[in-house]
């Protein structure tokens, strides 16, 4: 019963200030780097004593659910809250590291938020970060994503331009997150 209920808990730290609205069914946090508010489709129970927030399957609307949907809402939730309090908690980064020869990326010398990248086409490809992500090359090769507000969209950045050249399974030349081994596979032998 208790792995039970620490699934559907979680324990907020002492820097977190919670505010929750039972009527509007809106949770906010206040965190040391910013504030962010969760519309809520399930009632949560809070225990300020012991910081933990409890998700109950209880929805919002008197709509009648499914036993099943109130489990995946639950779950959702609680990985919401979990996201968001790393996000008001952390300063988010990102790595990624150009493998190839002549693979470069530069950022512009006037626009902060477009860089450059040389990845063997015939032609430089122009990449604009959205706001609230900062960019920062570091040694041609490796390019730092930095966000304070949102991980998703972080990642989703990140994403974007791992996808305008994907790592290739032969010689293993493309864009890699930070960490990431490619395991190669052997050509053809004659």
């Amino acid at each position: 019963m208790e792995n039970f209920r620490k699934k559907k808990s979680i324990k907020v730290p002492k820097n977190v200030q919670v505010v929750y609205c039972d009527q509007k069914n809106i949770i906010t946090f206040v965190g040391p780097l910013l504030t962010k508010s969760l519309k809520l489709k399930i009632k949560l129970l809070l225990a300020p004593s012991s910081n933990l927030i409890v998700a109950t399957q209880i929805p919002v609307n008197e709509k009648s659910l499914r036993s099943k949907d109130k489990k995946k809402i639950q779950g959702t939730t609680i990985a919401q809250i979990k996201q968001i309090l790393i996000e008001i908690n952390y300063k988010l980064y990102h790595k990624l590291n150009l493998v190839g020869v002549g693979y470069r990326v530069f950022s512009h010398e006037n626009l902060a938020n477009q860089i450059y990248l040389k990845l063997g086409y015939s032609h430089l490809i122009y990449f604009v970060i959205p706001n609230g992500i900062n960019s920062y090359c570091q040694k041609f090769t490796k390019l730092f994503l930095f966000s304070n507000s949102s991980y998703d969209l972080l990642t989703q950045t990140a994403a974007q331009i791992r996808s305008c050249k994907l790592p290739e399974p032969y010689k293993g030349k493309g864009i890699l997150h930070d960490q990431e081994k490619i395991v190669l596979k052997k050509g053809k032998k004659i």
